[in-house]
Order: C-alpha cells, then sequence, then structure tokens
C-alpha cells in the first residue's frame, strides 16, 4: 500500500464545482440563518439536536454550538460498511434541512432557515486546532450571552455532554 491508498488518504468530494477536500481529520463548520434571522430558544435546541442526530453513525461531532444567528460545528466524517466516507453534502443535507423543516413545523412558518452556503474547512495537522475548539465554546461568551462557556444551553462538547450519552 503507497502513502495515497492509506488510511488517511485525502478523498475528493465536490459541493456544487467547488473541489473540497476530506478526510479522517476533523472539519470545521459554520452556517448563518438566511438574512441572519435570529432563532427562537426552541429553534435553537431543536438545531442541536439535528446537529446531533447523526453523532456516531455519519460522523463524529467533537463540538458544536447553536448561536442566535448562526452554527459552528467541529466533527469527522465517518465510514459505512463499505469504509466510503460519508459526504458533507449528506451530512449537512441532514443538519440543515432536516432541522429548517422541523423549527418551521415548530413556529408555524415556511421558506428558507438557512443560508446555502456553509464555510467549511479542514482542521490540518498543523494547525492548533485547540484553538479552534475554544474559539467554538467561548463564542457565546464573546458574544456576550453568557459569563462562562458552561452557562449556554445551546453548546454541546463531546468531552463533556458526550460522556455517558448520545446527545445532553
Amino acid at each position: 500500500m503507497n502513502d495515497i491508498d492509506g488510511p488517511l488518504a485525502l478523498k475528493p468530494f465536490y459541493r456544487r464545482n467547488l473541489p473540497h477536500i476530506v478526510n479522517a481529520r476533523p472539519l470545521f463548520l459554520t452556517f448563518n440563518t438566511l438574512n441572519r434571522w435570529i432563532l427562537p430558544p426552541g429553534a435553537r435546541t431543536l438545531a442541536l439536536r439535528h446537529a446531533l442526530h447523526e453523532h456516531r453513525t455519519k460522523i463524529f461531532m467533537d463540538v458544536a454550538v447553536v448561536m442566535p444567528d448562526h452554527v459552528h460545528l467541529i466533527f469527522s466524517l465517518l465510514q459505512d460498511n463499505l469504509e466510503v466516507p460519508y459526504s458533507l453534502a449528506e451530512v449537512m443535507k441532514g443538519i440543515k434541512g432536516v432541522s429548517s423543516r422541523r423549527i418551521n413545523q415548530l413556529l408555524g412558518r415556511s421558506g428558507f432557515l438557512w443560508q446555502d452556503e456553509s464555510f467549511d474547512h479542514v482542521v490540518r495537522q498543523g494547525e492548533r486546532s485547540l484553538a479552534k475548539y475554544e474559539y467554538v465554546c467561548n463564542n457565546p461568551v464573546r458574544a456576550g450571552l453568557v459569563k462562562c462557556a458552561d452557562e449556554y444551553p445551546w453548546l454541546w462538547r463531546s468531552w463533556i455532554e458526550g460522556r455517558g450519552s448520545e446527545m445532553a
């Protein structure tokens, strides 16, 4: 087996016409509500629930935070029975599509909830990945929503809330 065929071999993935590289490294994603619409508390709860729905099935979620008008996630794509990684498009459709429908049902509204595009970035080995985790966890503090990240109800961390259960 050569370096290209190894377990961390880079797998090409295409979303629209933009090539993306997806492999076993964590992905840092951010997506916003359409027109920066503010999600009420019940909608944030649903968004977090749907972000965690495929945890340990299609993704391993490291950390997720649902802010009033955007979401930050750090997760790794898992593999199916044939050892093919799930696609980022499939995972994001599940998170954004299903949460949008459920939130619209909850609020008695219709239409698009999330902006079509997401910011995604592979957390590279040479990067200070701890800084990305701290950025996500401290987002509610920086926004002035809480004094301590532990106080924010729409923050989920695999090393805290994920111990002993699939979802908090």
